[in-house]
C-alpha cells in the first residue's frame, strides 16, 4: 500500500504501529508461559485412575505432546506466511472468510481468553492464600450485603500488575514473561530432580498397577478402556494448552520467517520433554496405588517434596504454583489483547480497539479492555463455567487453523513459506483426525457443555451482523513478498 500525506504525517503514523520487539526466546517464552500453568502439577493423580499404571501415563503424556507438536507444525508455516497481528483470527478469516474470523476473535476475547485470565487471576490469590495460612479468607469491606474477601482483591490485583506491565513495549513484556517462565521451569527441573534423586524411590513403581488406590472423584466411566484413555489424554490437552500462544503476536516478532516456527516447535518439545521428566520423577517416588491416592486437594509434587522439607512443602508449591498461574496469566495478556485489536483495525469490532500507544506501540485500549472482561469474571465467578464449555470450541477453532495449511497450500501455492510443515500432508491430517475423535467423544460424554459452547459461539452472530453490515468484501490474504525468510522483520 502506498503512503500519502506529508513526512510528518507518515512519521506520526509509523509511531502509532506495531513494532516487531520480540525476540526469539521471548517469543518461545510465550508458549512455553502459557503453557505450564498446574496442569503438571495436578492431573497424573487423575490420569492414572484413568488408565491404570505409569507407563500409560506416560504413554498419555507423549500422545499428547506429539498432538501439540503436529499442530505446531502447521501453525508454524502459517504464521511464518503470514506474520500478521491477530494470529489464527488473520488465518481463519483469510482461509474461510470474514465470519469464521471473526467467531473465533468473539469467543477468544469474550469468552476463552477473558474468562482464563480470571481463572488464573483467582489462581494466583488461591495458592496466595495457601502460602499464607488462609489470611486471604478475611473479608476486606462491604458493598451493600455483598463481602469482599482479599483473596477478590489479590486476584484482581493479580490481573491489573501483569496488564500494566503490558501497557509498557512487547520488549519489556517479553522480557518479563522470560523471566517468569524461567522460574517456573526450574521448579519443573526442581521437582523432577528432587524425584529422581530420593533414595527410597524405585524404579520398579512403572512397572506397577493403581490397584487400590482411592481415586477420589474420578469416575468409575472414565477409568479404564478408550474411555479411560480419552480422559486421560483430555487432561494431558488441558496441560499443553496454550501451544499456539504466540500466534497472535506474529506482528511484533523479529525475523518472523525464522523466529516463529522455533518459537511454535522448540516450545512444545521443551514442554514435553519436562512433562515426562517430572512425571517419571513422580511414579520414581511414589507407587500407582499412592499416586491415584493423593487428594484432590493437594499436589504429586506436595507428596513429593515432602520427603525432603516436610511440612514445608505445602507453602513452597503454593509459592511455585502462584508463580507459575503468573507466568501464564501474563503471557495470556500479552498475546490476547492482539486478537480484539486485529479485528478492530478491520472494522468487525470496537473502533477505539484499534488505537496503539505512540509511546510504547502497544495496543493499550484492547488489553485493557481485556482485564476488565477479565475482572467481571473474576468477581462474579461465571469463569469456570465459561471457559469448560469455550475449550470444545476453542477445539474447533485449532482444527479449523491447522487446516488453513491445506486452504493455503491450495490457495497460494506460490507464495513465500519460510518454514514448511513437517510430515505434510499426514502429520497434520493426524492432528484433524484427533480433534474430529475429541469433539466427537465431548459432545457424547458432555453434551450440555458442547451445546453451551456451541450457543456462546452463535452469540457473536448478532455482533458479527451489526459491524460487518456496511464492510467491503473481504480481501485475500496478503503474505510477504520476497524471498523466503525475507517477511518483515
Amino acid at each position: 500500500m502506498h503512503e500519502s500525506g506529508s513526512p510528518g504525517d507518515r512519521s506520526r503514523r509509523s509511531r502509532a504501529e506495531l513494532v516487531r520487539g520480540l525476540g526469539l526466546w521471548a517469543a518461545i517464552s510465550v508458549n512455553v508461559a502459557n503453557m505450564i500453568g498446574t496442569g503438571v502439577f495436578l492431573k497424573t493423580r487423575v490420569m492414572t485412575c484413568n488408565v491404570g499404571s505409569p507407563l500409560a501415563v506416560l504413554a498419555v503424556w507423549l500422545v499428547g505432546g506429539l498432538l501439540a507438536l503436529a499442530g505446531a507444525f502447521a501453525y508454524a508455516e502459517v504464521s511464518a506466511m503470514l506474520p500478521e497481528a491477530g494470529g489464527d483470527y488473520v488465518y481463519l478469516r483469510s482461509a474461510y472468510g470474514r465470519l469464521t474470523g471473526f467467531l473465533y476473535g468473539w469467543t477468544s476475547f469474550a469468552i476463552v481468553r477473558s474468562g482464563s485470565q480470571a481463572a488464573l487471576g483467582v489462581s494466583v490469590a488461591l495458592f496466595c492464600n495457601v502460602a499464607l495460612g488462609g489470611a486471604l479468607d478475611a473479608v476486606a469491606f462491604a458493598v451493600g450485603g455483598a463481602h469482599v474477601t482479599w483473596l477478590a482483591l489479590v486476584a484482581l490485583a493479580a490481573v491489573w500488575a501483569v496488564t500494566l506491565v503490558n501497557l509498557r513495549s512487547v520488549a519489556t513484556s517479553g522480557g518479563m514473561a522470560l523471566v517468569l517462565t524461567v522460574m517456573k521451569l526450574a521448579a519443573i527441573v526442581i521437582v523432577a530432580v528432587a524425584g529422581l534423586a530420593y533414595a527410597d524411590g524405585q524404579w520398579t513403581h512403572l512397572a506397577m498397577a493403581s490397584t487400590g488406590a482411592t481415586c477420589a472423584g474420578v469416575a468409575d466411566s472414565a477409568r479404564g478402556g478408550m474411555a479411560g484413555f480419552g480422559a486421560a489424554l483430555l487432561g494431558a490437552l488441558w496441560a499443553y494448552d496454550g501451544w499456539s500462544n504466540v500466534a497472535p503476536l506474529a506482528g511484533e516478532v523479529r525475523n518472523p520467517g525464522r523466529n516463529l516456527p522455533l518459537a511454535f516447535i522448540g516450545g512444545t518439545l521443551l514442554v514435553g520433554s519436562l512433562y515426562l521428566l517430572v512425571n517419571v520423577g513422580y511414579f520414581h517416588v511414589l507407587t500407582p496405588a499412592q499416586v491415584g491416592s493423593v487428594s484432590p486437594t493437594s499436589s504429586l509434587a506436595t507428596e513429593v517434596m515432602q520427603r525432603f522439607v516436610g511440612a514445608r512443602a505445602v507453602t513452597l508449591l503454593a509459592l511455585v504454583l502462584m508463580v507459575s498461574s503468573l507466568g501464564a496469566l501474563h503471557a495470556s495478556v500479552l498475546s490476547g489483547g492482539r486478537i480484539p485489536f486485529a479485528m478492530a483495525r478491520e472494522g468487525l469490532f470496537f473502533r477505539g480497539l484499534a488505537r496503539v500507544s505512540t509511546q510504547t506501540h502497544v495496543p493499550t485500549r484492547s488489553i485493557l479492555a481485556g482485564a476488565a472482561l477479565a475482572s467481571v469474571y473474576a468477581l462474579s465467578g461465571t469463569y469456570d463455567t465459561l471457559t469448560d464449555a469455550a475449550m470444545f470450541v476453542s477445539w474447533i477453532f485449532y482444527g479449523l487453523a491447522v487446516a488453513t495449511v491445506f486452504v493455503f497450500r491450495r490457495k497460494l501455492p506460490d507464495a513465500p513459506r519460510p518454514y514448511r510443515a513437517f510430515g505434510y500432508p499426514w502429520v497434520p491430517m493426524l492432528f484433524l483426525g484427533v480433534t474430529a475423535w475429541l469433539l466427537v467423544n465431548t459432545f457424547f460424554a458432555s453434551p450440555r457443555l458442547a451445546l453451551f459452547g456451541v450457543l456462546l459461539l452463535l452469540a457473536g452472530l448478532p455482533f458479527y451482523w451489526w459491524w460487518a453490515r456496511q464492510l467491503p468484501p473481504v480481501r485475500p490474504p496478503s503474505p510477504p513478498a520476497g524471498p523466503a525468510g525475507a517477511a518483515a522483520r
